[in-house]
């Protein structure tokens, strides 16, 4: 037997240990993980599946489905590859199911990631291949990074995985940026970096995926509390100030549940870390619509469909010069 092979098989042996075992699984840093993997979708850890791919029709309709996120992630993910690809890193994008829809590799490293499947086309969910730093970043909600030998499969042990969930315009998950290297010396201090500026990636695909969903709305900043998540914090007002939209961390932050969703009006949330948000966001929309417009007051106020009168009231309260 290769020692290759040997010490897939030991893999193997500890994650079924780990499963088996609530005092071992004390030790293991992603023990749910391979729990869920070998116990709800019944993995076998020693296993690897054949490398099977959609099709090109079956990967362009998953693409056409998730088309907003591609677009906008395009560039987002073309900065993150300028950095990630020189360390010999590929810089995926999955969608909510764990398929990866986009990739950006350097052509001399493409051929070792897609051998290990890392690849378009390929299912990375946790119930397709267990714990990975895209399945188990989509179960879990949160950023991870799986290192070598935390994967569930034995097979994928050569890889290290940092995934960061991407948030869409309802709080619900769009997809995965996961940036992979197979290199052996991986540093904590580089992953960590990798994983900072994943993140930030993915909270900017965040924002601009809610901007483009509420375009015709106000965007207004929940603003940074003392307690407030990390996360992008954004409402959407519409023109009688209802709340007609909020990021994933906005409604976590301010208490907005599915059901307030253009019934809330946003005074409602001031005093709630949005106060001098909401304040600036009138002024601003109202000074846009007055230098849009040459200073015509009349005009302006028909643009936000207010009256004029109402205009000139709200102007003085946000002392606006008109």
């Amino acid at each position: 037997m290769s020692l290759h092979r040997s010490s897939q098989r030991h893999h193997a042996d500890i994650v079924r240990e780990v499963v088996s075992s609530p005092k071992a699984a004390g030790r293991a840093g992603f023990a749910a993980s391979w729990r869920r993997s070998m116990i709800h979708h019944k993995i076998d850890p020693a296993d690897m599946p054949l490398d099977a791919r959609l099709s090109e029709a079956e990967i362009r309709a998953r693409r056409e489905a998730s088309g907003l996120l591609l677009q906008i992630a395009a560039p987002v993910l073309d900065r993150l590859a300028r950095a990630a690809c020189d360390a010999g890193c590929t810089v995926l994008l999955s969608d909510a199911g764990g398929l990866i829809l986009d990739e950006r590799v350097r052509a001399g490293d493409a051929g070792d990631f897609h051998a290990s499947n890392l690849a378009p086309g390929s299912d990375w969910s946790e119930g397709a291949q267990g714990t990975n730093g895209i399945g188990t970043c989509l179960a879990e909600g949160r950023a991870v990074t799986v290192w070598r030998d935390q994967h569930f499969r034995a097979g994928n042990t050569g890889l290290t995985c940092i995934g960061a969930p991407v948030f869409g315009a309802q709080g619900d998950l769009a997809g995965v940026i996961d940036v992979s290297s197979a290199r052996e010396d991986m540093t904590e201090g580089y992953a960590s970096l990798v994983a900072l500026t994943a993140q930030d990636a993915a909270l900017r695909i965040e924002g601009d995926l809610f901007r483009a969903a509420f375009q015709g709305a106000r965007i207004l900043s929940a603003g940074p509390g003392e307690n407030a998540p990390q996360g992008v914090m954004l409402l959407a007002l519409n023109r009688d100030d209802l709340v007609v939209g909020a990021t994933r961390a906005a409604r976590k932050y301010l208490g907005i549940n599915t059901e307030q969703i253009g019934q809330l009006p946003a005074n409602d949330l001031i005093g709630q870390g949005v106060r001098g948000g909401l304040q600036e966001a009138q002024r601003a929309a109202m000074a846009r619509a007055l230098a849009r417009n040459g200073g015509n007051v009349s005009a302006a106020a028909r643009d936000l469909g207010i009256g004029r009168a109402t205009f000139y009231r709200k102007a003085k309260k946000l002392q606006l010069d008109v």
